[in-house]
């Protein structure tokens, strides 16, 4: 197969700045898309989604109604995000690594995409048993913009990462 000849099925070493930065590039327009995205769309709140990010650590009471802005609220509801953020674009950076994967055929993008979608189902079907809210935002949109971040997340630890010199 052509692809084997093209990657080496060796690894190399995680950029842990390349994953830090991926997880927050990719987190801040996965916010932003999703605060945009989900009045524009779904006719929701932009202060729902933080909302039911920050109830992981504060509760279930902060969630709407009312979905209006509160500063404490929002807080959490960032500090939660990128911690998470952070955390997905390191792991997506180690799988990026470890198959010592490359930007040919596109295979970044896919590796992201895939990525972004298990983060999805996972969010929104295993971690439903400790945070139920979070059934109610199994939605189309929902699983696009996870796949968005996986994509950015991907290419951008892809364009971050400091590989070693092909020798």
């Amino acid at each position: 197969m052509d692809i084997l000849k093209t990657h080496r099925l060796t690894h190399r070493k995680l950029d842990v700045r390349a994953g830090v930065w991926a997880g927050v590039i990719a987190g801040v327009v996965f916010l932003a898309l999703e605060m945009l995205l989900v009045p524009l769309l779904m006719g929701g709140s932009p202060w729902g989604p933080p909302r039911m990010i920050a109830a992981i650590v504060m509760g279930r009471d902060v969630l709407p109604p009312p979905a209006t802005f509160d500063g404490g609220v929002l807080i959490a509801a960032m500090l939660v995000h990128f911690a998470l953020s952070i955390v997905l674009g390191l792991i997506l950076g180690k799988l990026i690594a470890l198959f010592n994967l490359d930007s040919s055929w596109g295979l970044i993008f896919v590796v992201g995409v895939v990525f972004g979608l298990v983060v999805y189902v996972v969010n929104f079907y295993g971690m439903t048993v400790f945070f139920p809210w979070f059934a109610e935002a199994r939605n189309w949109l929902s699983m696009t913009l996870h796949a968005v971040f996986g994509v950015i997340a991907a290419e951008s630890y892809f364009g971050l990462e400091k590989r070693p010199a092909v020798t």
